[in-house]
């Protein structure tokens, strides 16, 4: 039996780049965390201890750092296909360039002063190889909540369920989505805007029998709204709220009072697609 490397790769992560564009009075702020994951003909490195065809992670972190400084910083993936490109054009050993970007958003309050934002992250992931780049976008934390509009029933049951049927329930969740771009040129801070607004726009719109329901409307409505995405995939918990029983207290409880669970939680899965574009990876979303 012979004992083999496999599919590997390695880089910097998580570094932290905060970018001031000063235009006058007026200043202009960008918030990311930056990963970046080379792979290529690395195999010495780990054979061997022949680190001549490494690039150190320091100088990775340190490329991120430059690249802001000489080219500025805007949409995470202008910033991330610019990065990806340079490793692959630097480094001749090197068969993809993996770039992640979040973007933590913040509100100007004056010419020079900002608050954070904290309902949701915006993120990016680039893959740059010698044949193809691959772009995809995405949001994490975006917590949507209907108080009504959404039952659950006609489900499976057998001797261990306990969940009672309902026509009346809050639905909550806190969106994980990934979609992926056909190309690698576009608005890129509309497309993510547009993408967000149909994503809600579904959910508040959609009478939900089911998250699963709720999942296909959301994608459903980014897909039909915007032309330039091929697929997006949803990760979708489902946050349950649980009525609170009232009666030892002589009070009634229509649908008012309930108790937020934290976990375990329902977690709802899918991709939904268009059925005239190239399968990518399964993968593509990680």
């Amino acid at each position: 039996m012979a004992i083999v490397l496999g599919p590997n790769r390695y880089g910097k992560a998580e570094t932290r780049l905060v970018r001031v564009h000063r235009d006058g009075d007026m200043h202009r702020l960008v918030d990311f965390t930056v990963g970046v994951a080379l792979a290529g003909d690395l195999a010495a490195t780990h054979l061997t201890g022949d680190n001549s065809g490494v690039l150190p992670t320091d100088t990775m972190k340190n490329t991120v750092y430059a690249l802001a400084k000489q080219h500025g910083v805007d949409e995470p993936e202008t910033f991330a296909l610019l990065l990806a490109r340079h490793f692959m054009k630097t480094q001749g050993r090197l068969t993809s360039a993996r770039v992640s970007v979040e973007s933590f958003g913040w509100d100007r309050l004056g010419p020079h002063s900002f608050r954070r934002r904290g309902e949701h992250t915006r993120t990016t992931a680039v893959t740059v190889t010698r044949e193809a780049t691959q772009v995809v976008s995405g949001v994490t934390g975006l917590v949507l909540l209907n108080t009504t509009a959404s039952e659950f029933h006609g489900f499976v049951k057998d001797r261990y369920t306990t969940l009672p049927e309902t026509t009346d329930r809050i639905l909550a969740t806190a969106v994980d989505a990934r979609w992926r771009h056909l190309g690698d040129e576009a608005d890129w801070g509309r497309s993510f805007q547009g993408a967000v607004d149909a994503m809600t726009g579904a959910f508040v719109n959609t009478y939900s029998y089911s998250l699963q329901q709720t999942l296909m409307a959301m994608g459903t409505m980014v897909l039909a709204g915007r032309p330039e995405i091929a697929e997006i995939r949803l990760a979708l918990p489902n946050k349950h709220h649980y009525l609170v029983d009232l009666s030892p207290f002589g009070l009634d409880n229509d649908n008012e009072v309930f108790i937020a669970g934290d976990r375990p939680y329902g977690l709802i899965e899918g991709t939904v697609t268009r059925d005239d574009v190239p399968p990518a990876d399964a993968q593509w979303y990680l």
